[in-house]
Parts: C-alpha cells; structure tokens; sequence
C-alpha cells in the first residue's frame, strides 16, 4: 500500500535535486556565443573581419573587430570538418590575405577535451545533490545520519541524575495525584479487581517554573517501568506525515515495553487547537494531532500505556485533546506557599554549605510569589556570591545580594547618573513609599533604593506579612493609588512630570480595567464581566469582536477615568499633608542611596534614624518570631 507521506517526500527529494542540477549547470555551463551559419562565417573572413579564431571539439570561434557588420565581439560556428575549412580559407588566403597575415590565424586544432574532464561537471552535480539529501535527511533524524524520519527521538528512563517524590516539594497534593498512578502500574490487578480504570492521560498545568517537569521526572523515578519522555517540538518537522509517523512510533514503542509512561513536554507546540490558522487548512501540526488523538483514544488498545503531557498554555490546547478519554486528569500546579518554600529550599540547599545564621523559613517568609524555579536560582546565585568572595559558606549577606539580583537584576553602580535623575528618583520613590504608609491594604514597605538595577532607576520592595489568593475592591483602589504615588510626588516637587511613572501608569491603567470590566467592581458598570478571561491566542482570536457595544465601551473608559482621577486626587492629599516626610525621605536618599524598613518608619514616626540598615531579611525574621 503506497503512503502519501512517502510520496510527498519523494517529491520534495526530486524537487531539491532538480533545483541542485540547474543551480549547478549555471555555474559550470559558461556563457554561450551567438551562433552564424557558414555563409555567414565566410564573410567574415572574405571581409577581414576576423582578428583570431580557434576550434575546438567542432565548435569554431572567432573574434571580429570593434567595426564589424554584425556588432558582435565573437561568434561561434559548429564546423565539423576542418579540412574543407582549411581548404576554403586558402581560397580566402588567397582573395583578401596576399599579405601574409593569414599565418597569424591559428591552423592547429586545439587537442579536444577528454572524456573524463566532460562528464566531471556532472559527477559533481549528483556528488552535491547527493550531499544535500544526506545532509537533509540525518538533519531530520536529530543528526544520527540514518534515513529514519518517522522515528521518534525517545529519551527512555529517567537517566542516571535519577529524580523522586523525596526531590520534589511544595506539591503534597499533586504528588499524592501521580502516586496513584505510579502504584497502579505497580499493581494493575488491585485496581482492576474493583473494576477502576486508570486516567489514560495526565496533564500538569501550571506558571512557567512550578516544576510539572520535575514531578514528571519523579514518576520516571518513582515507577519501576519504562519511561519515554519527549517534547512536543520533535514532533513538528519540515516534512509532511513526519510528525505523524513519530506518534505512531512512540507509541509503538511504549506498548511493546508496557506498562509505561509517555511524557510530552511542552505539548502546546504540537496540541493546539486545529483550524486556528488564518486560512483555516490541514498543515502538518494538525496531521500530528490528529494521529496523537487517535492513538491516545482510538480504535486501538494502548493497555498499560500512561500519557503525561506539561504545559503553561492549557487555553490554546484543542479541545478534543482535554476531554475524558485523553487527558482525563489535569493536575494544576501551582506556586508554593511559604511552607511549600520552605520545603523547596530545603531540597536545593541539600548540596549547599550554608552558614549557622541561614534560616531557611524566614527565606521563605521573604520570597512571597517566587516559584520553585526562582528559589533554585536564588541559593545558586547565593552559591556564585559566596565563591567570588572566597568565602567557603552561603552566609545571610550573600542571600540579601541574591534576593534582590533575583527580583530586579543585578547593580549598576557604575552607571553615570545625573544628580537631577538622583533627585528625580529619590522624590519618586519616597512618593510610592510614603503613599504606601498612609494606605492600611497596602503591605509594610520593606525597602527603598535609588540604585539602578536591570532597567529600573530605583525600586520600593513591599513584604507581604501573609499570603493571600484574593484582592478586596478596596486594595485594588488602594494599589493604583500607591502606584501613582511617584507620579504625584514629581508633579509637587518639580512642578512637571517624567517618563518615569510610565509602567506604574500601565499597571495602574490594567488594575482599572479589571476591576470595571473583569471583575464588576463598578457601581455604574454592575456586576457584568466584559472580558474573555484568556490570553491573546491570534489563531483563535484574531477575528473575535468585542462582546460589548461602542456604548458600553465609552462607559468603561469613562469609569477607569474616574477610579484613576480618585485615585490621584487621594494620593495627592497624602503626599501633601505629608510633604515634609517626602523630602526627609528623599533626602536620605540622596545621602545614603537606600533605606530599610527600620529607618523608614522611624522616619514616618519622628523617631531618630537609625545608622545602621537592618539586612533584608531581617523584618521576615522578626515576623517569622512573632509567628
């Protein structure tokens, strides 16, 4: 039975030679003369218009002078006797060249090409085409070389870096979920002998760096079976039915060593919804979906055989791949909270020398929205600090450094900065600072700097005293009143404003929206949502219209107008009656660079100013003993 994709292949492969071959011909055939009959030729010649000539493999050719009758500067002749030519040119010789010029003429034929150098053009065009098609095809095969583009690169078992449950934190209940499923595979006849079905697939979703991928490694470690884990962009290749043929062989694969487990990272690159392109069409990534749906629940039997797939873009997956009989279980996976911190930090800090004085729940306490990928990345930078400084453990100090080169990017103290920027910021961040103090929602602020760091001139750092899942309508109003603190704080001190309250505009502008058209948080608007709740997917919205009139739209920005216009007329009242503190602070500022929680509040409570800055994590501490 033929098979389509092997035809189109084929067809791609005759394609790339022809184009080879002609691209090559160009290159070796030359540039080809203007060809004369022999009457012709032998005007030339009777005329003296030929300065010099030459033949070779039965082509003569010869160069005319610039004034000559046809314009050109050489013809060709294809003259396959040369001794009647010879003979005719000693009847020319003897009409028009009684001079004796006629020996400058070249009588001897040049030797004529040989065989081997006239096929050698060609040899080395099938040498290249050839080249190219190898070259081609070991590309497609991951670089093996071998001609095997429907099979699928299979990473099997978990490898010798082996992961487990014990290396995974901060997802009691999600471990708990894969558990199951791992003892399942252990022990089919338990489950069978009560009539249960085991999920067919599993799907982790979660932010990017919750660690859906290393829980997935852990069930390769938990589960004594065979573990196949892929990405979804090995399915997606140049060659139409590839993809196709690499589901087929993955799953292949899986059932002749079942039981086991499938794992696709990143499935989105290959599972999105079909149909979503501009013109609609069959492309290449909807063929391997449409084979990856059939093989999960088709016609055929995948006894024994677990599909677990990763992903951070659950909205833009095709729907037929989400229902019961696919991926029968998702699992979302959240960030940790402080105990799942706590947790996290403890399994990264095993291989880590760290000093009597860590403490690793007020890190914890500290870290309030960091996943577990960041907190791996904080004790790593801790790590790299401790070694640049020659210092043989991870002390609190090098945690401080690494917090903050974590959350905004590492100094730049060597930045040239204008003392009118200083100023600037200096007033900037005192107005979101002093803003925050007088606004009872809004977290205690926790430091003040005016130290560049990554793209930011200064920063103010809040620390939350608990984590929270929920924002009341009045914190929202009270955030974009904080947000606006610094644009305030410009506009009294200066008289003008900058662009550097651009981003606390958008973000004050998007918690607008949201309260009014997200979350109907607005008397006037009411309790209706005007918003589609998803991220901007353009295969699927790219002709979505609005789900709401050009009235009720002016409604809309007419009340995110007057939630900011209160917004900045509330701030404005802070700052005013406070406007001494706002230049205390930003004086202290332009002295010292940064504040601590400590010197701030003495400041805001006319209490001497301490000297010494506390360390950062310092008021976690004092929180965590209160605790």
């Amino acid at each position: 039975m033929n098979n389509p994709s092997r035809r189109a292949n084929i067809l791609i492969y005759i394609i790339l030679f022809a184009a080879a071959m002609l691209l090559l011909l160009g290159l070796f055939g030359g540039d080809s003369l203007p060809v004369v009959d022999y009457a012709e030729m032998r005007t030339l010649f009777l005329n003296g218009e030929v300065t010099s000539f030459e033949w070779d493999n039965g082509v003569l050719t010869m160069e005319l002078q610039k004034d000559n009758s046809l314009g050109l500067e050489k013809v060709c002749h294809e003259l396959a006797d040369l001794d009647m030519f010879r003979e005719d040119l000693h009847e020319v010789y003897e009409q028009q060249y009684a001079d004796g010029t006629l020996t400058d003429y070249n009588f001897v034929p040049l030797e004529p090409t040989p065989w081997y150098l006239q096929i050698l053009p060609y040899v080395l065009i099938l040498i290249v085409a050839i080249a190219v098609m190898f070259f081609l095809t070991a590309r497609a095969n991951g670089g093996n070389g071998a001609v095997k583009f429907g099979k699928a690169n299979i990473r099997v078992g978990p490898g010798e870096n082996k992961v487990t449950f014990a290396d995974v934190a901060g997802a009691e209940e999600e471990k708990a979920e894969l558990q199951e499923i791992v003892d399942f595979l252990r022990n089919p006849q338990k489950y069978r002998a009560i009539g249960a079905k085991i999920p067919k697939g599993v799907l982790l979703v979660g932010p990017p760096g919750t660690g859906k991928t290393l829980i997935a490694k852990a069930v390769a470690g938990e589960a004594d079976v065979q573990f196949l884990s892929i990405s979804g962009s090995d399915f997606v290749e140049l060659y139409v039915g590839v993809g196709a043929s690499r589901v087929r062989d993955l799953f292949e694969q899986a059932k002749k060593g079942a039981p086991s487990i499938i794992f696709i990272d990143e499935i989105d690159a290959v599972g999105r919804r079909r149909g979503a392109g501009l013109g609609g069409g069959h492309d290449e990534r909807e063929q391997t979906l449409n084979q990856l749906l059939v093989e999960m629940d088709g016609f055929g039997s995948n006894e024994g055989v677990i599909v677990m797939a990763a992903t951070n873009r659950q909205d833009i997956l095709d729907p037929a791949l989400l229902r019961p009989g696919r991926f029968d279980r998702q699992i979302y996976v959240s960030a940790p909270d402080v105990k799942g911190r706590e947790e996290i930090l403890k399994v990264h800090a095993r291989n880590k020398a760290l000093a009597d004085d860590v403490d690793l729940k007020v890190i914890a306490r500290a870290t309030g929205g960091f996943t577990g990928a960041d907190l791996s990345n904080l004790l790593n930078e801790a790590a790299l600090a401790a070694a640049r400084d020659n210092c043989p453990v991870i002390t609190m100090a090098a945690l401080e450094s690494s917090i903050l080169k974590v959350i905004a990017g590492p100094e730049k103290r060597s930045r040239i900065n204008l003392e009118r920027d200083r100023r600037i910021t200096a007033f900037h961040e005192a107005g979101h600072a002093i803003a925050m103090y007088f606004l009872p929602t809004q977290d205690p602020v926790h430091s003040i700097t005016i130290v560049p760091r990554g793209r930011a001139l200064g920063m103010t750092i809040t620390l939350p005293e608990e984590d929270t899942n929920h924002l009341t309508r009045n914190e929202m109003r009270e955030n974009i009143v904080s947000l606006l603190g610094g644009r305030v704080a410009e506009a009294l001190e200066f008289d003008d404003v900058t662009t550097g309250a651009s981003s606390d505009l958008q973000r004050a502008t998007h918690l607008a929206h949201d309260m009014i058209a997200k979350y109907g948080m607005s008397e006037r608007i009411g309790a209706v949502s005007y918003d589609n709740g998803d991220e901007i997917f353009v295969g699927r919205d790219y002709e979505r219209t609005k789900s709401y009139s050009e009235r009720t739209g002016a409604e809309i920005d007419a009340e995110m107008k007057r939630v900011i216009d209160e917004a900045y007329a509330r701030c404005e009242t802070i700052l005013k009656e406070n406007y001494e503190k706002l230049k205390e602070v930003a004086a202290f500022l332009l002295e010292h660079e940064s504040m601590s929680r400590r010197q701030f509040e003495a400041c805001m409570k006319n209490e001497p100013i301490p000297e010494t800055a506390e360390g950062f994590f310092d008021a976690a501490r004092e929180d965590t003993d209160q605790a």
